[in-house]
């Protein structure tokens, strides 16, 4: 395993080699979820949730498992980087703003359904800005992609701004449901 950075574009093509059907932000986003909800074994349910199906020996899918793997690894030293390094993996600018604002949907969905599925649900245990942060994640999810101009300046600044704010909300659900950890 190399120790270079995993791009967007690569894990795109590695979930799709080996037959993942969710796109690599909603996969970054379910595991920032898991990390964020604190959850000792992250990476195995994040692996469970992936491929549901034993290995077969596939060597796609072991190519896959080892990018996750160092995926999991970069993301984890991220969150834990005082210095805020903690990025969300999205598609770059290159890619048109329709495809980037529905990564920053599917991430959305991700994250949520990673704090979900390990299982935190009793609300109790998050902050106000916590819960305020979730319910705004859950707007995000929501977002109306149909009406997107390409071309609109106040459009990107706006994805720019949504972006941004998961990043640093992300940051602080970490601090506070890791904190309390």
């Amino acid at each position: 395993m190399s120790d270079s950075i995993v791009s967007n574009e690569e894990l795109e093509h590695r979930l799709a080699s080996a037959d993942v059907e969710l796109s690599g932000a909603e996969v970054h986003g379910m595991l920032c979820g898991l990390l964020c909800a604190n959850s000792a074994d992250a990476c195995e349910r994040w692996f469970a949730e992936l491929f549901s199906s034993p290995d077969n020996g596939d060597l796609l899918r072991a190519e896959c498992q080892r990018t996750l793997h160092q995926l999991y690894a970069q993301t984890s030293m991220a969150m834990m980087d005082p210095e805020l390094g903690f990025e969300l993996l999205l598609p770059d600018d290159r890619h048109p703003l329709g495809l980037r604002a529905a990564a920053v949907r599917d991430w959305s969905e991700g994250f949520l359904y990673g704090v979900g599925l390990a299982a935190v649900d009793d609300a109790r245990e998050f902050s106000e800005s916590t819960r305020e942060a979730l319910a705004d994640f859950g707007e995000i999810t929501r977002m109306e992609l149909d009406e997107l101009n390409e071309h609109d300046e106040e459009e990107e600044e706006a994805l720019m701004q949504v972006a941004e704010f998961l990043r640093v909300a992300t940051m602080l659900i970490y601090d506070d449901l890791v904190g309390q950890g």
